[in-house]
């Protein structure tokens, strides 16, 4: 059987430091290779490059062939059509990918012309499969991406990948932001696609969808191939559900009252939702995607304006816009978007920007909030050095823990995070919810933390708030729903016959 891909010598280098470092692989037709390791080990360097790409500062060397044709080195013009039908890619922010403004079923429709031409019946049969192997209402085709929930953003940005049908296709994180049943759907599609031939590298800290798709896995550490080997030999049996018992002491703090959001369509994204949380508690908002999750969160923060209802902090009805907040509200509650990367300017030091909200919400010294980012982004593991670089240098988790510095340096009384730990590896996302987690209890945060991740739910939520159809299905505590995963919720979060 022939490679459809054969990477040799590829090496990537920025400023003097090497981020790959030697790497050889081939992969053949049908094949699903993981690529594991911790944040900015290099895997999306390695993703990039098997598109012949690299992030801005960063050289590339080496070979990378695909189909016999080598990727790096030809112009971007020339590189974009000798890839064109031959390599997809799903990068880990579906942002990166969706034009915000046009619809997408145009977006697929051209993408589809690249490989089919004039030719308008085999454009939309293949819009028809790409949409039905992602298991996405074709309806949704006609809206534009921010109508698109996160874990349908996701999908359509698979949709994209997969309308030209590569022979190789690179997915960066393909389960972030969708919920236990939808990511078990998708595992499922993606091995339908490997068994069709297509060759999948996997750039995951997923472990269990590792073990569920991948032939081979290899770790990279510092840029380098440290262990490769079967799932079986380098992940192991997956780990155990470990709990820690909160402690909030029951005031509330927070009071979303009767919310209710409509789509543009008018349909109801949420529908006279009420959720409450205590002083120091650390509430888990859950449920499939597209419930309204990401929607709730957002109307906390002032991002979403309700048509009815409210906020309270601390017994403050906030604005519902965050533009109509004065300093002191905006200091209430802190965000961290689920898209860590574009929540940055792409032109000013990660440094300078975690320090920022110090200085204009709490009214700190310029030089005493870039003192204390530091050293919460070194108790977070990402060095100095590395912050005092733009955003586009630094890998996806790093972002995304700069960002929850830079929502805690604010002393928020309600830290709002979507998502905040899908770009870590295992390590650091144990690290990071620990890390939250004490800083609430010595402080008296509450949490309101929308995830998919009932692992990281179990270990630091009180409560778990499931959303279905844009209303509140139950409120329990964490320990209940792990111990009934039939219950209402339970159904919610992992779908028909407790599948997860």
């Amino acid at each position: 059987m022939t490679p459809v891909l054969c990477i040799s010598d590829l090496r990537a280098t920025a400023g003097g430091g090497a981020l790959l470092d030697g790497l050889d692989l081939t992969l053949d037709p049908g094949r699903v290779l993981a690529v594991v390791g911790a944040s900015g080990a290099g895997k999306s360097t390695l993703g990039l490059a098997v598109l012949g790409e690299c992030a801005p500062g960063v050289t590339l060397s080496g070979t990378v062939l695909v189909g016999g044709t080598d990727l790096v080195g030809p112009d971007p013009t020339r590189r974009r059509e000798l890839r064109a039908g031959r390599v997809g890619h799903l990068p880990q922010h579906p942002g990166a990918v969706l034009d915000p403004v046009r619809r997408c079923d145009r977006v697929l429709d051209e993408l589809a012309a690249t490989v089919h031409g004039r030719d308008r019946v085999a454009r939309r049969a293949a819009v028809a499969a790409a949409l039905e192997r992602v298991r996405l209402d074709p309806a949704l085709a006609r809206r534009h991406p921010h109508q698109l929930s996160g874990g349908q953003q996701q999908r359509m940005a698979l949709a994209q990948t997969v309308v030209t049908a590569p022979d190789v296709v690179v997915l960066d994180e393909p389960t972030t932001g969708l919920d236990p049943a939808t990511a078990a759907e998708l595992v499922g599609q993606l091995g339908d696609l490997a068994a069709s031939g297509t060759a999948l590298v996997l750039l995951t800290h997923d472990h269990d969808v590792a073990r569920a798709l991948a032939d081979e896995v290899i770790e990279l550490v510092e840029g380098r191939v440290a262990r490769r080997g079967t799932p079986q030999d380098l992940l192991g049996a997956r780990d155990p559900v470990v709990t820690r018992p909160g402690q909030a002491d029951g005031a509330a703090r927070l009071v979303v009252e009767g919310v209710t959001v409509g789509a543009p369509d008018g349909t109801p994204i949420l529908d006279d939702v009420t959720v409450q949380a205590g002083t120091g508690e650390w509430v888990a908002v859950h449920g499939r995607s597209g419930a309204g999750k990401t929607t709730l969160a957002r109307v906390v923060a002032g991002l979403v304006a309700p048509r009815v209802g409210s906020v309270t902090v601390d017994g403050t009805r906030l604005a519902p816009a965050v533009t109509a907040r004065d300093r002191g509200h905006r200091a209430l509650v802190q965000y961290v978007h689920q898209d860590a990367a574009s929540s940055f300017l792409p032109d000013r030091p990660v440094l300078d920007q975690v320090a920022r909200g110090a200085v204009l919400l709490r009214g700190r010294a310029v030089s005493a909030a870039l003192t204390e980012a530091r050293d919460l982004l070194a108790r977070l593991g990402v060095e100095p050095g590395t912050v005092a670089r733009r955003p586009g240098s630094l890998s996806g988790g790093q972002l995304q823990r700069a960002a929850v510095a830079r929502a805690l340096l604010v002393r928020p009384a309600v830290l709002v995070a979507d998502e905040m730990t899908s770009a870590l590896d295992p390590e650091h996302r144990r690290d990071l919810l620990l890390l939250v987690d004490d800083l609430r209890r010595d402080t008296g945060t509450t949490v309101l933390a929308v995830s998919h991740d009932l692992d990281a739910s179990a270990l630091v939520a009180d409560r778990v708030v499931v959303l279905d159809g844009g209303r509140v299905a139950e409120v329990r505590e964490t320990a209940e729903l792990l111990a009934d995963p039939h219950s209402a919720e339970g159904r919610a979060l992992v779908g028909p016959a407790g599948g997860s």
